[in-house]
Parts: C-alpha cells; structure tokens; sequence
C-alpha cells in the first residue's frame, strides 16, 4: 500500500488542518484558562466545524457522523491531533463511546445516550481504573453491582473518570459475578451522573494539568437493571473493543503533535542566531532534526501498518501493542528536543510546548503503561514461533 494521503482524503484532510491551525491553535490560549468565555469559544468552534461538513469525521454516517473508513481517518485524525482540544471542536471525542453503544446498546439506551452524544449535546465518561488497585490488571477490580429489587446497587470507588465533572452519563465497569472466571466476572452499566450517591471526590491534577480526570465514589448508587450495557459478563470483551482502537485513536494524535513540535523546532533552528550564526548550522542541532524526522516517520508508519490491519479485519493486537509503546516514546523525545531547542522559552507557556509535554508524558501510562504492551506483545510474538507459525515480516 502506499503510505501517502490518498487524493480522496486529501481536501477533507486541508480542511481540517486549516481548521487546526487557523482556529483551534490560536484559541488555545482562551480555551486553556477555562471559564464562561471558553466555554463560549468552544461551542462557537463546534458550530463552525458541524457547518464545514467537519464534524465526528470517523463516527459512522448512520449515527450522524462524517463515516470516514478506519485507514482514511487515521490521515484526518493526525492533523487534528496537533491540538488537545481538537477532537472536542471537532467532535471526535465521542468516538470510542460512540461506537461502544452503536453495538451493545438497548434501543432505550441508544435514544436517550447515544444521539445526543455524537452531536456533543452531551459528554461522556468512562470508569474503570480504581486508586489503590492496578490498572494494568483489572481483574483485580473491587467496584461491585448487585441487584436488588430490580435495580443495580454500585458501590465502589473509581478515578481518572475522565469528563465526570461535565458527563451526563459514566459507563461503570463493575464486578456483577463474584463466582465467575475473573474475565467473565464484570459488567458495564450505565449510570447518570445526577444519581444519588455519585459523588465526585476531586479532578486529580495529571502532572500539574487539572483536565477533569475525576474521582468519583460510587456511594449505593442505584440504577435500573435495564442499564446494563451488553450482556452481563462481558466487561471485558467490550472493554476490549473499546480500547483496542482508542489505542491507535491516541497514535493517531500522537503524530500530529510530533509533527507540531517538529515545526516549531526547525523554525526556531533557522531564525535563531546564536555563536556567530543560525541554530541551524549546528551539529548537534542537526542531530536532533534527524533523530526527529527518523522516528516521526517510523512511528507513522507503524501507525498506518496498525490501522491498515484493522481495516481489514484482523484484531491486529501485536501492531497496537507495538506501535502504542513506539509512539507514546517517540513523542516523549521529540518534544524534549523542541523544548531544548527553545532553551528557556520552551519551559514556558510562551510556546504550547510545556503543555504539550505534560500530556506526552502521560501517554506512556493511559491505556495501559508501556511496560505491559511490551510484555504482552512480546508475547504474542513468541507463541507464534512456539505454535510453529513464525513472523515474516514481509506478510504482515
């Protein structure tokens, strides 16, 4: 295949970055303060994005969104991941909820939760990690939902519930089988944040950036039996589903802020003068540009192999594994390269590198921490050799 933007994508594609850097990144500013004029600013950017034919590009047409296959939105999703706050204007965020509730929501569920969700009408959220308990092995998850007189009574204690504060509505991976295998023991359910007994403990502050990743207490929090998600059991398999694309969501963004950060630092190389000449003619800066430019490209790569894979069929769960692991890592070092290219102004809000960086960094932990991708994907690649399959690269 060719790793070029199909001339299909393409205008699609110039629209959404002009979008980018014409409107969102010039808004960063206003947006990162928050407030009443934020809030304004957004929904003004929304409604701009829905009457460009921009909005939910990668949702399916049949729920109201733009119905760009899987490998055609990877080219749209890395422009609009330059900014954080592009998948909010552009009304992507819902993505991975969306289609979470197109394939195992009830009729009522879909009506009253997953219309409005994709028109950004409202928020969600999603509960699964818990403090105290490791998220790289949820099958230790203690968060539990009984029935009792034909409601599910949810107790338990969860965090980085990312938008709680502003969800109408949080899917809660919850244990509902204590008899069960562990990967048959839990349930996801539906619960609407105004329901007595969520409590929201605190936005815990992710390296300084309150971005409301919440905790929230689970407090006899009683719900109807009718909001379960899916069958009862099958946390896990929808976990997955969910999951396992957003993982390639997140390389996705994660190149467009690579290539952001590569800009501005080849910018600053050849406008700043210093020791008698341009930045540029320095070696060592010289080095840095390569390094840059080297794992950039075999990050996206690696993120276009992933989703071309996906795009076929296949569950491709060593190509995520890998690429989450090389992408999260490359952005970590391209980032630190434009920051000390900037020297001291790149520690500063002066450039959107110093938040830039902050979120890079945490991408080597959300969606489950490098390490375990590692380990899980080495795995995979080993028991293909033990069942006498082997690897060739040249037929993956």
């Amino acid at each position: 295949m060719s790793f070029e933007v199909p001339a299909s994508v393409r205008p699609v594609r110039d629209a959404v970055h002009a979008f980018m850097t014409e409107r969102v990144e010039p808004a960063e500013p206003v947006l990162r303060r928050g407030g009443d004029e934020a809030r304004g600013t957004l929904a003004r950017l929304q409604r701009e994005a829905k009457a460009e034919g921009l909005w939910a590009l990668g949702h399916p047409r049949e729920l109201g969104g733009g119905g760009l296959p899987f490998l055609d939105y990877v080219y749209v999703n890395e422009v609009q991941g330059r900014s954080e706050y592009g998948q909010v204007a552009l009304g992507t965020f819902t993505l991975q909820d969306s289609l979470m509730l197109h394939r195992h929501a009830s009729a009522a569920q879909r009506e009253r939760f997953l219309k409005p969700l994709v028109q950004a009408e409202i928020f969600p959220s999603f509960a699964m990690t818990e403090p105290g308990v490791s998220g790289s092995d949820p099958t230790q998850i203690t968060t539990s939902a009984t029935l009792e007189d034909g409601a599910w009574v949810i107790r338990g204690r969860k965090w980085f519930t990312t938008f709680a504060d502003r969800a109408a509505y949080t899917t809660v991976m919850c244990r509902t089988e204590p008899d069960a295998p562990p990967h048959r023991a839990f349930s996801m359910i539906l619960v609407p944040t105004d329901t007595p007994g969520y409590t929201i403990v605190r936005d815990t502050p992710v390296l300084g950036l309150s971005g409301g990743h919440c905790e929230v207490l689970y407090d006899d929090v009683r719900v109807p039996r009718e909001n379960l998600l899916g069958e009862r059991g099958h946390g896990f398999v929808i976990a997955q589903e969910r999951l396992g694309p957003g993982r390639i969501f997140h390389c996705m963004r994660f190149l467009g802020q690579a290539q952001r950060a590569f800009d501005l630092m080849c910018e600053r190389l050849n406008s700043r003068t210093a020791f008698g000449g341009p930045l540029a003619g320095k070696q060592l800066m010289q080095q840095h540009v390569f390094d840059s430019y080297a794992e950039i490209q075999a990050a996206r790569l690696l993120t276009l192999h992933a989703a071309q894979r996906v795009d076929q069929g296949d569950q491709a769960r060593v190509e995520i594994g890998a690429v989450k692991v090389v992408a999260a890592r490359m952005l970590n070092a391209v980032l630190d390269r434009a920051i000390q290219v900037h020297g001291a102004q790149g520690l500063t809000p002066d450039t959107p590198l110093d938040e830039m960086y902050r979120h890079a960094r945490a991408g080597r932990v959300f969606d489950g921490p490098d390490e375990v991708h590692v380990t899980t994907t080495a795995r995979r690649l080993l028991r293909e050799y033990a069942d006498g399959r082997g690897w060739d690269f040249a037929l993956r």
